[in-house]
């Protein structure tokens, strides 16, 4: 992930006037003096792939702005009024939860539609995301006018949105949903007004009090029960959900200036995303639900995770400094004569534009097949699983006189291209019939 800066602090970047800050190795946001050694200003954007970043269900003005995170830890008398970076995470959690539960109603329970899928992709989930937060659309009880917000899309859509509001046994699960959604409203708007109590020990308590109704929201969106009668794609969709809730748990550890329990729960959550991904690519079966689950979880593979990384760098570099560096951080100029212009600078993020992870699908698609794509996608949130391949890869190239696929060659090649290979070899060894019915010719 490459921040972005001010075009004046930009240029002093390049010429060596200031020098970027990084904690264990990742960028963390925030620039100083080459010379002095001052902290001179901090990102208002970022890149990742090449392409703005842009998370699926997490706050980006967690790792935009250091202000915040330092404030709380040196401990200033108005911080709990004055964060600002907070407030519009939540808000953004708000949103982005907001969304994603409603679109639930079109995957329903069980068996779901391909035509129900493609209605709500990851290109198409960014648009109803954009129009909730342009106020266009609007979210009630965590659901979606769906048939509005899909007018669009036809009758076909309409019909399926009418057949999964039938559904009793969605009816079921809708009506947890909307309780666990009520319960993280209920805890944000109790979060804001304990973030203007002046006396610390009331406001302590009471945030300890919203961070047991958000434990006991996430509760409900990972009932077991409930997650097992859904696809994998509607796992994803209320997995997506704990896992922006889980973040607002996080902002009440932080505001707390509790860091220990910042950084241990910023490095759980990481563990949980990537180790529920690779459960849900193993329990996708069909090449539409692949369709779904592929530029998604790649979207949260370097969107979301990139900021939580980013995230837990900054609290651990925060944590690590001594009291004269907290002290120069704590009476740094952010908005001095040449990072103030970064106020007015924003992002541009189009959502009209197909994501650069559905069109990337496309191009793996017809290089690759489902077996082949799905291992791609474990490799993605477990790249250690990658040497396994390689290393049958090239027992197998041996075997069959292949003299260039050689360890070291295929630790340069992309994912596609050691999974195709991986199961070029698996084919060799089978019978005709056996490549026919697993659809891999």
């Amino acid at each position: 992930m490459l921040f972005e800066f001010s075009p004046l602090i930009q240029a002093g970047l390049a010429t060596g006037k200031y020098v970027q800050v990084f904690s264990n190795g990742v960028p963390i946001g925030i620039v100083r003096d080459r010379l002095t050694g001052q902290f001179a200003a901090h990102a208002f954007g970022a890149v990742t792939n090449g392409n703005p970043l842009s998370p699926l269900f997490s706050p980006l003005e967690s790792v935009l702005e250091l202000g915040n995170i330092i404030q709380t830890h040196t401990g200033l008398s108005e911080t709990y009024r004055e964060i600002t970076v907070e407030k519009a995470g939540l808000r953004s959690l708000q949103t982005n939860i907001g969304v994603l539960q409603g679109t639930t109603a079109l995957i329903g329970v069980g068996s779901v539609a391909t035509l129900a899928l493609s209605a709500i992709n990851l290109h198409q989930t960014l648009k109803l995301r954009e129009e909730v937060k342009q106020q266009r659309l609007q979210v009630k009880n965590g659901f979606i006018d769906l048939k509005q917000a899909l007018r669009e899309q036809g009758a076909e859509i309409r019909q399926v949105i009418e057949e999964v509001a039938q559904d009793i046994k969605f009816e079921q699960h809708r009506v947890v949903l909307v309780q666990a959604y009520g319960l993280f409203i209920q805890a944000l708007q109790r979060f804001r007004s304990a973030m203007q109590i002046r006396d610390n020990d009331r406001r302590n308590a009471e945030i300890d009090d919203v961070r047991g109704m958000l434990y006991e929201a996430v509760a409900s969106y990972r009932n077991p029960q409930l997650l097992e009668e859904t696809c994998a794609a509607g796992q994803l969709r209320r997995l997506e959900c704990v896992w922006g809730i889980e973040q607002a748990i996080v902002y009440t550890y932080q505001v707390q200036n509790e860091m220990s329990a910042v950084s241990d729960r910023l490095h759980n959550l990481q563990h949980n995303i990537r180790e529920s991904a690779c459960k849900m690519v193993d329990s996708c079966d069909s090449e539409e639900q692949l369709d779904f689950l592929f530029p998604e979880l790649s979207r949260i593979r370097y969107h979301d995770l990139a900021v939580l990384e980013t995230w837990v760098s900054q609290v651990d570099w925060i944590r690590s400094l001594s009291v004269s560096e907290l002290e120069m951080l704590n009476s740094s100029d952010f908005e001095n004569s040449e990072s103030k212009d970064t106020l007015n600078i924003k992002p541009v993020i189009s959502t009209l534009k197909i994501p650069p992870e559905q069109l990337i699908y496309e191009t793996y698609k017809d290089k690759s097949h489902l077996y082949s794509l799905r291992d791609q996608l474990k490799i993605m949130f477990q790249p250690e699983l990658r040497q396994e391949y390689e290393d049958y890869v090239a027992q197998q190239a041996i075997s069959n006189g292949h003299r260039t696929l050689v360890p070291n060659n295929l630790q340069q090649a992309s994912d596609l291209t050691v999974t195709n290979l991986y199961y070029y070899f698996q084919m060799c060894d089978k019978p005709e019939s056996q490549k026919v019915e697993t659809g891999i010719l």
